[in-house]
């Protein structure tokens, strides 16, 4: 089986953000992801996800360290304006649509800095309309859509000049759990189908289980990875990174009297198992 190209790599990544008081908000973070991945980042507010998300959109330069999309140094590359607008789109938690824009002139916008007459820019615009179950749509304004049809449109203008990475910073942040469920299932189709490389930062459990892999952020590193198991692993998994799970590990005579196959605060053998497989996934 042939091996899957990189699309983005990353050599000792840091960023640091002031000079008298140093606040590191990247430390040496290094990740490889493949061509055609969806890869999950997660972790508590602030430990750099976002601040991830931007080196990798060339958004923002690092203090030190390399990025790498599709081979380039993205600090040698010249132009890097029409790189980005090629080769990276974005999809964030506010939709970030133009109000008084349709929802097929949203869909333009990208294009127009690229050159492109405006008979082609409005095939294309209704082509990833369609692609994201917006015919009918188009003469919308922002207002007359729903939330979810809203970051709909805003996933169909990243897609606009057809890049090869999309990234989404908490994409389902302002969306019921419905609504959400249904842009994941969107962006898992969108990966499927057109192979497009998908980074998406996210705090929802279920939202990084519709990705391949996971990547776990603490204080500006990446602190663990792992594939999307099956649901009953991943129920595990996120059992273990809990208070209660690290508690029953440990051995802690409160979380064992808790714990419900626990008879007379000793371990029954299920409980045993289970205690050594949480450890084991942690």
């Amino acid at each position: 089986m042939r091996e899957k190209r990189l699309l983005v790599r990353t050599e000792g990544l840091t960023k640091i953000y002031g000079r008298a008081v140093k606040v590191y908000a990247l430390m040496d973070v290094c990740i490889t992801i493949a061509e055609g991945e969806m890869v999950a980042v997660m972790g508590p507010s602030g430990c750099g996800k976002s601040t991830l998300l931007n080196m990798l959109g060339a958004l923002d330069r690092p203090t030190s360290g390399k990025v790498y999309i599709d081979g380039r140094d993205l600090a040698q590359v010249r132009n890097i304006d029409r790189f980005r607008s090629r080769t990276v789109g974005f999809v964030f938690q506010m939709h970030n649509l133009i109000p008084t824009l349709t929802a097929l002139e949203n869909v333009e916008v990208p294009m127009r800095g690229q050159g492109v007459s405006g008979r082609k820019r409005r095939r294309r615009a209704r082509e990833v309309l369609g692609l994201v179950g917006l015919s009918g749509r188009e003469k919308h304004l922002p207002s007359q859509l729903s939330g979810g049809e809203r970051q709909r449109v805003a996933i169909a203008r990243s897609l606009a000049n057809e890049p090869r990475l999309i990234l989404a910073d908490e994409p389902t942040g302002n969306l019921d759990s419905a609504a959400g469920e249904d842009l994941m299932q969107l962006l898992s189709r969108l990966n499927r189908e057109r192979n497009t490389t998908i980074v998406v930062v996210t705090h929802n459990r279920r939202v990084s289980r519709a990705t391949q892999r996971i990547l776990h952020m603490s204080d500006g590193r990446i602190v663990d990875e792992h594939p999307v198991a099956d649901p009953l692993t991943e129920d595990l998994r996120d059992l273990a990174r809990c208070d209660f799970g690290q508690r029953l590990i440990s051995g802690d005579a409160e979380a064992l009297r808790a714990f419900p196959v626990v008879r007379d605060g000793q371990l029954t053998e299920t409980a045993r198992e289970l205690a050594s497989m949480l450890a084991g996934l942690r």
